[in-house]
């Protein structure tokens, strides 16, 4: 008989099938065939109930069939096939005995059918224990059982849902029970296990629910961005079970199935009339289940923890992470986005692009590429109300929100007091919004003309009206610009008459001391 139980020990103790050919007394071939058929299985290691036998039928089951004559039945095939939606046993029964008759073979009748494979499915139902390190892993999840809280005001039952923290090494718990299932309960609640344990895992564990992981493909994971950031400021690392996978976190599937017999069925009839009162009565629960001494092992939970494992978790930041939700929005042409009916700013360079925002209690920062271009304080109370800064806003926008009396007066104050003079004097004679659009205008004149211009100009007009314009001040300025121009013209031509261009004097040509001689 081969010796497959041999054969795999010793490939997977890393000996070469050449060196095991000759100790078990088979062909190269067919222990080739036995490590890929173990390969495709992956088997990684043999565990007792492993014999010889059942590793033949569990690698090559259709040996057993076609000894006897019947047509080979597929039980991988099978098994994958019962995995889709809406297929039975019976229908691939069907199948099989379709292609059998097709195949001039003798089909298995639908009874041994089924006997057989549920002799297959058993080897998919074996569990491998496995010890967990202390401080390794936090396994997460909501409770399917749930408990209730009375409102006040209207009398109505709130329904309460259950999380629960389990470590895996101690057993050690944590519950806690929240008004939804929302992606802020959930990281408040992880938030306060780690408080209660006194510390962080190496990685958590928890179930796909959308609140946390917006997708789970192999090898590919992609968290919800606040679960994410919780992760990275406490140190740890968020591993998903895999999908329809409930052993890869059976301490926890175990401790709900333990605190709704325990804690939640004890509760059923207690009324209570806030979350805070039903917490305090789950917090008293709680602590009888961490501190009731095992029934296979010494000590308790609380007593584990603190004993094996509680220096092993990581030491938690100084300040509890700050909540945060991560939103899209889009800029409008306003240059603000909308976040709960209210109105943030965010630079005009921005307009109509789309944008994620994080918004925590306090503040609302606002992010373009995974840069920070806003920061904001959130507002509450009356719907839309703005908040804007003068930074974000185009440049005529910002003046015109700048443009009131007292920056008027302030620009006045720094050209002269005949300036403040005309300014006071349109402030105090016309309506505020044609005041305001005058003084634009006025303001708009150092574009065009030099300020100690505009102050001689106000001088001027400030003592022939008292109810002076701009057009009036515009004028003024346009006959001082003449008459300087004019001015400089006479000016010009007044040097040309006197310029007689190089005139070389008697000195130059030796005729000076002739001059002189002649004079004495």
């Amino acid at each position: 008989m081969i010796q497959y139980r041999k054969i795999l020990e010793l490939h997977f103790s890393g000996i070469s099938q050449r060196t095991i050919s000759p100790a078990v007394g088979s062909t190269r071939r067919t222990i080739r065939e036995i490590i890929s058929r173990a390969e495709d299985k992956e088997m990684t290691e043999l565990t007792e109930n492993m014999t010889n036998t059942w590793l033949q039928e569990y690698l090559f089951p259709e040996k057993k069939v076609i000894a006897k004559g019947y047509f080979p039945i597929s039980w991988d095939y099978v098994h994958k096939e019962l995995m889709k939606k809406n297929m039975t046993l019976k229908l691939l029964h069907t199948e099989y005995e379709r292609d059998a008759r097709n195949a001039n073979k003798i089909p298995y009748a639908y009874r041994s059918f089924c006997e057989q494979y549920g002799n297959y499915a058993k080897k998919f139902k074996l569990t491998m224990p496995i010890r967990r390190k202390p401080g390794e892993i936090l396994e997460v999840d909501w409770a399917g059982s749930t408990l209730q809280i009375i409102d006040r005001d209207t009398g109505e039952k709130v329904k309460a849902f259950v999380f629960v923290a389990t470590l895996p090494y101690s057993q050690y718990s944590y519950v806690e029970a929240f008004l939804d299932m929302k992606s802020s309960s959930w990281i408040t609640a992880h938030i306060h296990a780690f408080e209660f344990f006194g510390g962080a895992t190496e990685s958590v564990v928890p179930d796909n629910l959308k609140t946390g992981i917006i997708s789970h493909r192999k090898n590919h994971i992609i968290l919800n961005e606040s679960y994410r950031e919780f992760a990275d400021y406490y140190r740890t690392v968020i591993i998903p079970a895999r999908v329809r996978t409930p052993k890869d976190k059976s301490s926890v599937e175990g401790s709900v199935g333990f605190v709704s017999r325990q804690l939640i069925a004890a509760l059923r009839n207690v009324h209570c009339f806030s979350i805070q009162e039903l917490n305090s009565l789950i917090q008293e629960k709680l602590l009888e289940l961490n501190t009731e001494s095992f029934q296979k092992r010494p000590g308790s939970r609380k007593k584990v923890f603190e004993e094996e494992e509680s220096q092993y978790m990581t030491s938690l930041p100084p300040r509890p992470f700050k909540l945060s939700e991560w939103r899209t929005a889009k800029v409008q042409l306003n240059y603000h986005i909308q976040v709960d009916r209210m109105y943030y700013s965010v630079p005009f360079e921005y307009v109509q692009n789309q944008v994620e925002v994080r918004l925590t209690r306090g503040t609302i920062e606002v992010y373009y590429n995974e840069i920070r271009i806003a920061s904001h304080k959130r507002l509450y109370g009356e719907l839309g109300q703005y908040a804007t800064q003068t930074s974000h806003m185009p440049e005529n926008h910002r003046k015109f929100l700048e443009h009131t009396p007292q920056n008027s007066l302030k620009w006045a104050n720094a050209i002269g007091p005949n300036t403040t003079h005309i300014v006071e004097l349109i402030l105090e004679s016309t309506v505020e919004k044609q005041a305001f659009n005058m003084l634009m205008g006025l303001k708009n004149l150092d574009k065009y003309y030099a300020l100690s211009d505009i102050e001689q100009a106000c001088q001027t007009v400030g003592s022939v009206s008292s109810k002076p314009t701009v057009s009036l001040v515009k004028t003024v300025l346009k006959r001082m610009k003449a008459i300087n121009k004019k001015n400089n013209v006479l000016s010009a031509d007044s040097e040309r008459k006197h310029d007689f261009g190089f005139t070389r004097g008697a000195g130059y040509f030796g005729g000076m001391d002739n001059y002189e001689s002649r004079n004495n």
